[in-house]
Parts: C-alpha cells; structure tokens; sequence
C-alpha cells in the first residue's frame, strides 16, 4: 500500500535532520522491511509497530539488507517519512455510485484524481470513506485484531435494495453493511458514517430509517453526517439527479434538529449533523460552537464555517490600529461563502488596510458546485482578470494540493501572478491564516497569563 519497494516494505521519503532516524542512518530511498523482526504489510503495520521504546529495523537499500537499532528518547522525534501510497497500490472501488464526483470529473484532468479508493488503510490513516462492499474477510479480521479504528463509512441509505440503486448496483457486495458495522461495533470499532443526500431517493422516510438504523449501533457510530449532493456540468451518460432546493434544505434541517434533541436525550450525542452548504442553502442560522461537539467531522465541511467565523471575531479584539505601508488586499472564494466573509471583513478596522471579497463562480465544474475547496485556477483568472486587485491577492489553500500548490487544473500559484499581475498567496484556510496574510506582520497574540 505504502509505495512498497520490489520485494515488498516500506519505501522511505525523507529522514529528518536531528531525529533518530537520521541519528541511526535511514537514508530517503530505503525500504523498512521490518520492525522488531516483524516484516511489513503497510504503513499501518510500521505505525503499530514503532512504538516500542527499542527498534531493530530491517532495511534493504539496493541489493544490500541489513539491519539498524534504535531507542525511542522523551522529547526526540523519530523523524521519518515514509512515501505515500501510489495508485496500484490502493484497493479500489468497484461501485459506481449514481452521485460519484469523480465520475462527474471532465477528461484531461491528472490521472491522480480519477482514482476511486476503498481502501480501509486510507480510512484509518487518512478519513477517507469506504463502503465497506469489498472487504475481504482477511481484512475485516485484521481491522478488528489491530484495532484500526476509527473508520469513516460511506452509508447513504440502510435499506439493502436502496443502497445497492445509490451504489450503482454493484454486481457482488461482500455482506450486508449493518451485520458487518455490527461486527465492527464489537470489535471496538469507532465510525464516522455519511450520507450523501440526493433529493427525491434517499431522503424522507427513507433517511429517518438510516439515523434510526445507525443510532442502534451508537457510542461505535460516533457520527452521522448529511451533505447534500454535488453535480457537476458533466454528467453525460449519468442518472439524472437534482440539488437540494433552499426549502427541501430547511424541512431537511427542521428533521436533523428533531432527531439531534432525540439523539441527545436518549444518547447523550448530537449524533447526525447537517453539512455547512445545508444552512447556507436554507439561509438558516449556524449551530453555536457546543452543537458540533469537538467539530469531529470537519472534513465533511460540517462546522467549517462556525469555527471560522468564531476565531475571525476573537481574533477583531487583538488587531493592530494601523498597517505600514498600507496595502490593499482582495479575497478570492467560492460564491456559497462569499456574503458571510463579505460581513466579516466589513468589521475589520485597522489603518491603512483594505480589504475585498471577489466571489469566483465555478465555471469549470458548473452544476451546483460553489464551495471555495473546489475552485480551480482559471476560474480565479478568468473571473479576476482585468479588475483592480489591490497590492495582494489571497485564495483558499483547501483548493490546492497538499504540499503542491497546484489547483486542480494544474495551474499554479505562480501561474496566477503571471496571469494578474501581483504577488497571490494561499494562507491556511483559518480566520488566523487568513488575517495574518493580509497584515503580512501578522496577528497579535494574546497576552500570556
């Protein structure tokens, strides 16, 4: 799984200056083949593995093997990475689920993002969901013998026939989906669970069955997340779909609240949250901070926009009075946030500093797709170019690579300056991140107690 060497391990991507790897002489390029005498399937087995005080590590760097130990030291890092996985090396998915965004993807794109992973290694490494329709008993076994929890499951639906339509009708399915999270339950398994909601198909009676099936098998089913569907332009060849109206999304909130007041009386959870886009469809006010409990599922965009806007207004108090030199900043995101930062930085006073949000509409993927994660950069060209910028331009960071500032149409930050003309920045998506950029000296931080 682990962009494995020829003969199996694990690859290693970089040894870090002044931890114990590199103390111990792991060079970037080595494969770990083994931990303590036990030899590798994946990364999961290294991190379970590597926490013993004492490491014997079994290496192979070219045709040579040999063997380096170690002690792990309070306050000293190990200081290794090991590589990623790679495409061929990821189980696959095998549905075709009738709202699947990458089969909504247009052609050309980078091979990287027409992947479908169901992997279980991903889920508890990364959060990524799985439906849990291909897991081999081999799997299930190992998850449940390491303890690989938590895991994050794709549900949609409860009701068998129904969630084999939603999956694309899938020729096998290896098991039913609640016999199989009730084994995980047992097993001391903690899940996140999802429902992609798609108007008209999943939801009404239909979705009630769903919490109520999953809240059976809480505290394991931790959370219940409800987004609403994503479509793109290109769906040709696909089932017809709709987005969630602005009414079906505040009845669709109305139903969450009822069964939250439910869940938190009987369970003591909250346990089903509503995604962001569900409230900002509805024009509804946001759930204070205590309604997310600890923001579990912040990857789901549930919460995303509460934490933001509390850490913007803590943060209004400690601003400074005045820049130097004055400079004049725009802000570039998606048109579903774009009126709620439009109304935060209207309360930002400090001399010397102004301050533009530039709503940037999807036109590459079209359909409903609004949301500041998804833009790409020629929308950000196309719709930016020509107008008076100011000295900076900052755009949302969750819209690049991780680690590689490329959009998802492959251009780049730089690519950006070229095309408009002024320095463009991708500060972290955080009301931190982002007034810090535009202070450039940054935000004050509170006085110490």
């Amino acid at each position: 799984m682990a962009n494995c060497g020829p003969n199996g391990g694990v690859r290693v991507a970089q040894v870090r200056r002044g931890g114990l790897a590199a103390e111990a002489g792991l060079l970037p390029g080595d494969v770990v083949v083994a931990v303590n005498g036990r030899p590798l399937r994946d990364l999961i087995d290294f991190h379970l593995l590597a926490g013993d005080e004492r490491l014997e590590i079994g290496l192979r760097r070219g045709e040579a093997a040999f063997t380096v130990a170690l002690e792990r030291r309070w306050g000293k890092a190990l200081g290794l990475e090991l590589a990623p996985p790679v495409p061929g090396e990821i189980s696959t998915c095998s549905n075709k689920c009738i709202f699947c965004f990458i089969h909504q993807l247009p052609r050309g794109m980078r091979r990287s993002l027409y992947v479908k992973d169901d992997d279980y290694r991903l889920s508890f490494l990364h959060g990524n969901y799985i439906t849990l329709t291909d897991l081999a008993e081999a799997e299930l076994e190992r998850i449940a013998a390491q303890r690989l929890s938590p895991l994050y499951i794709s549900v949609h639906a409860t009701d068998p026939a129904l969630r084999h339509v939603l999956l694309g009708s899938p020729r096998t399915i290896k098991g039913d989906l609640l016999e199989r999270m009730a084994r995980l339950a047992r097993a001391g398994i903690r899940m996140h669970t999802q429902i992609v909601l798609c108007p008209g198909i999943n939801d009404g009676p239909h979705l009630e069955r769903t919490v109520r099936d999953l809240a059976r098998l809480h505290p394991a089913v931790a959370t219940v997340a409800v987004v609403p569907v994503g479509l793109t332009r290109f769906r040709e060849r696909l089932p017809a779909l709709r987005t969630v109206t602005a009414e079906e999304a505040r009845a669709l909130l109305a139903a969450i609240h009822g069964w939250q007041a439910e869940c938190l009386g009987t369970l003591g959870t909250r346990l089903v949250f509503a995604a962001d886009e569900l409230y900002l469809l509805a024009g509804e006010p946001l759930p204070p901070a205590r309604a997310y409990e600890g923001y579990a599922v912040l990857e789901d965009g549930i919460g995303l926009v509460r934490r933001f806007e509390d850490g913007f207004r803590r943060l209004l108090r400690r601003l400074p009075r005045q820049v130097e030199p004055p400079r004049a900043v725009s802000v570039a995101t998606g048109e579903l946030f774009a009126p709620r930062l439009v109304r935060l930085l209207e309360a930002v006073r400090v001399r010397g500093l102004g301050l533009q949000v530039l709503a940037v509409p999807n036109a590459f993927f079209g359909g409903n797709i609004s949301v500041a994660g998804l833009l790409t950069g020629q929308d950000i060209v196309r719709t930016l170019a020509g107008r008076p910028l100011g000295d900076l331009l900052l755009v949302p960071d969750a819209a690049l690579k991780d680690g590689a500032g490329v959009f998802l149409d492959d251009l780049t930050l730089a690519d950006l300056e070229a095309h408009l003309g002024l320095p463009v920045r991708a500060p972290e998506a955080t009301a931190r991140g982002l007034l810090r950029a535009a202070l450039r000296s940054g935000v004050a931080e509170p006085s110490p107690r």
